[in-house]
């Protein structure tokens, strides 16, 4: 079936298959309604993994060469996920620093070290669920369906990033805010709004590329 065809509603299997997966709450929407800022990379530059995971920057595509990628798509599922970890107040204001200051109080850092190790374990979920949704895609003839994840991957413990070869290729997906996506004004737009900072529990948004 030519591309060139499909309309929104013929993809709704895929909002329906993504909400069977657990997300609480999945939408197609146009791909000039997914935004691509360069400013969005910064934030990579701050984190903790930059430079050390083969799907992060600079081992990725530039937000250049991703906006020339993303013209070839027409459309776009957002899905939006629910992470059992719960962030109070304190932790949710700083979660990167009430886990790794260490002049932060032992207490404080306890605490955000078991929201991150139950965030990360959830994203190791949303990863499965999103390559489902990749695999549902392709089978349905969108061969070059591709998804993208929420935050840096968590398939290996150290990345083989010396050598450049991925050891899990065919699970490894590039988080969408490192080629430039910015996920809350997309997320806005859609009407499905990011909340920040984090109340409670957080909900994570991932997107898959159709085509």
């Amino acid at each position: 079936m030519p591309f060139r065809d499909i309309t929104p509603d013929e993809l709704e299997f895929l909002v329906k298959k993504a909400l069977e997966l657990e997300a609480v709450d999945a939408k197609i929407i146009p791909t000039y309604q997914v935004f691509v800022e360069k400013r969005v990379v910064l934030k990579c530059r701050g984190c903790i993994g930059y430079g050390k995971k083969l799907t992060c920057p600079p081992h990725v595509p530039t937000v250049d060469e991703f906006r020339e990628i993303l013209k070839e798509y027409r459309y776009a599922l957002l899905v939006k996920f629910r992470s059992p970890a719960v962030a109070d107040e304190e932790i949710a204001k700083a979660p990167y620093k009430t886990w790794l200051d260490p002049a932060e109080p032992e207490e404080t850092r306890e605490k955000a070290s078991r929201f991150w190790s139950d965030y990360f374990d959830y994203s190791k979920k949303m990863l499965l669920s999103m390559l489902e949704l990749e695999k549902t895609a392709f089978n349905e003839g969108f061969t070059f369906a591709v998804a993208f994840v929420n935050g840096s991957c968590r398939l290996c413990e150290k990345c083989n990033v010396e050598k450049g070869i991925c050891i899990h290729s065919n699970m490894a997906r590039i988080p969408e805010h490192a080629v430039g996506i910015n996920m809350k004004k997309t997320a806005a737009e859609a009407e499905m709004p990011l909340v920040f900072p984090i109340k409670g529990q957080p909900e994570p948004m991932s997107i898959l590329l159709i085509d």
